[in-house]
């Protein structure tokens, strides 16, 4: 493993290398004025996040990418073979016959189908509402992104205790008092997700509510007045001109909201643990490759998982850029 690190870094030198003197001689043939020093010392100083980069992102990947065309076993690093597509093959077995792997699919577009439209409502709902001049706002604002900057593990277990079996449940206790029976949220299969989706939505819109005033400080004022002597109503200006105006924000946020949801593996791991109802990808490809220890069947997954994200992430792009 050290000496494949050491070439992939030679590699990566050279191609940094390279892309300093392409960039020298363009100036040059360009007939720009530069210096050679002062080039030199911005590309070192940029070296250092460079390096942070490929041995924190760059390097895992390409292992990972190495591994998932491997039998690699986490306890036997140095019995190592490559088995092409085999991986592959076994996880489409693994769907075909309906097992966890299937069930992780499953989940996991449900979570992403439930949280990512309820995620983006409430943050557009939640930035129009404390867009509006006064005192109060500057309160809801703090309010409203709170739970972002509380513990994922923290709000997990907060919200396990709400939805606790039984009647010492505080939703349980609450529903109570209109006659209804305790009920066990989480190990249902009907209410797991959903809850799960809700926590999630909650925690994270007050960070999208941040982005999206920022999209709304950068609309014109003067367009809803426009727009208001040309008779349109409240809803005619959200949609002609506040849509408008947040359209690429709205693009980042859907990309960046999808890639999270995609992800989720946290809020189950701590709530539910590993069952079939609510076990999601991220959380398989977790237990296979740490617990199980078949690294190399856990990087295949996550293969397939990056070239999905992907590609849903280019049809977004495409879907949503400007005309």
């Amino acid at each position: 493993m050290l000496n494949t690190s050491l070439i992939i870094l030679g590699l990566f030198l050279c191609a940094f290398g390279g892309f300093v003197i392409y960039d020298l001689a363009t100036a040059k043939r360009r007939k720009e004025v530069y210096r050679v020093k002062s080039t030199v010392t911005a590309y070192l100083m940029l070296l250092p996040s460079v390096a942070l980069a490929f041995l924190f992102i760059l390097l895992p990947i390409l292992y990972s990418l190495g591994y998932a065309f491997t039998d690699y076993y986490l306890l036997k690093p140095n019995d190592i073979d490559f088995v092409f597509l085999d991986n592959f093959a076994d996880i489409f077995k693994e769907i075909s016959a309906k097992g966890m792997l299937y069930n992780a699919i499953k989940n996991t577009l449900t979570f992403v189908v439930g949280v990512v439209p309820l995620q983006i409502g409430l943050a557009l709902l939640l930035a129009l509402f404390v867009n509006r001049p006064g005192v109060g706002s500057k309160i809801f604002k703090v309010c409203f992104f709170a739970p972002v900057v509380i513990s994922l593990s923290v709000t997990a277990f907060l919200w396990e205790q709400i939805l606790a079996p039984g009647e010492g449940g505080l939703l349980n206790s609450m529903l109570a008092m209109f006659n209804v029976p305790p009920h066990d949220w989480l190990r249902d299969p009907a209410t797991a997700m959903p809850c799960i989706i809700v926590l999630s939505a909650w925690q994270g819109c007050g960070y999208q509510m941040l982005i999206f005033l920022s999209g709304l400080s950068n609309i014109r004022k003067d367009l809803y007045e426009a727009a208001a002597l040309d008779g349109a109503n409240k809803w005619h200006q959200f949609w002609n001109v506040t849509w408008v105006g947040l359209r690429s924000t709205f693009v980042y946020i859907l990309i960046t909201v999808f890639i999270g949801a995609c992800r989720i593996m946290t809020q189950p791991m701590l709530m539910t643990g590993y069952m079939s109802h609510t076990v999601t990808l991220s959380y398989y490809m977790y237990n296979l490759g740490y617990t199980e220890r078949w690294v190399g069947a856990s990087s295949a997954v996550a293969l397939l998982m990056t070239i999905f994200i992907g590609g849903i992430t280019l049809m977004q792009r495409r879907m949503f850029r400007e005309k």
